[in-house]
């Protein structure tokens, strides 16, 4: 956090609906950047592409972070929410996850946490964002990655804010080492159609850009994407 804005004002409940839908609530009434909805138990809780993310009372964290400082590219935001919880886990449970565009944390290609921003204000304007975040500390569901038996999700949560005023706005080189989806094939289900390439760069928008297959070897066919589910593919054989 700048050094000018206030300390993060962190509030815990037992169980809400969506600790993101709270804080946009509040945020709407005023709530000051910095403030910190935690949820040990989330009966709504939603994320990207509205998936449901449920987990067990008290078993994992479950935590939305008000931000009006930086609110015009909420794609930065949620970037540096990644890396500060990839810091977190490194520091708090020795893992060290990479992160799949746009900002899902995963360990051996598992997914561990995943993140959902949330914009509001004015008409026309964006005043505020909320960045909600899920990591699976002490429970997972099928397929999916958590962390090693005894971290608490408070700690856990004390070192991402941490991690979050140490980094400031400068997160874009660990996101970027970070981003395993570069240099991949990929497919982007989009919601009209799907995008089967190589992921060459994130632009500074956070659009990911892929190369289709077949597509010549420049930058003259590149599809910048803005929304989509990626699946990382086994790269084609040798013809």
């Amino acid at each position: 956090m700048d050094a000018a804005q206030p300390t993060w004002n962190v509030q815990v409940v037992a169980e809400t609906g969506s600790t993101n839908t709270d804080l946009l609530e509040a945020a709407a009434a005023g709530a000051a950047h910095g403030t910190v909805l935690r949820a040990l138990h989330q009966t709504a809780g939603r994320g990207r592409l509205d998936r449901r993310w449920d987990a067990p009372p008290g078993a994992n964290l479950l935590v939305s972070i008000l931000f009006r400082s930086g609110a015009d590219r909420p794609h930065r935001l949620t970037q540096r929410v990644a890396v500060a919880a990839a810091i977190a886990c490194e520091r708090v449970a020795g893992v060290s996850p990479t992160i799949k565009w746009p900002n899902d944390l995963q360990v051996d290609g598992a997914k561990l946490a995943g993140m959902l921003s949330q914009a509001g204000g004015r008409a026309g304007h964006v005043d505020y964002v909320v960045v909600g975040l899920g990591v699976n500390v002490s429970w997972a569901p099928p397929g999916a990655a958590r962390l090693p038996d005894g971290v608490d999700p408070g700690v856990l949560l004390d070192a991402l804010l941490a991690a979050l005023d140490e980094i400031g706005d400068q997160h874009d080189a660990e996101y970027r080492r970070r981003l395993v989806t570069l240099g991949q094939r990929v497919r982007v289900d989009r919601h009209q159609d799907s995008v089967v390439g190589v992921a060459v760069t994130v632009l500074d928008d956070g659009r990911l850009v892929v190369r289709p297959d077949g597509a010549p070897d420049d930058a003259s066919a590149d599809e910048p994407i803005d929304t989509g589910d990626v699946v990382h593919l086994r790269p084609q054989a040798a013809s």
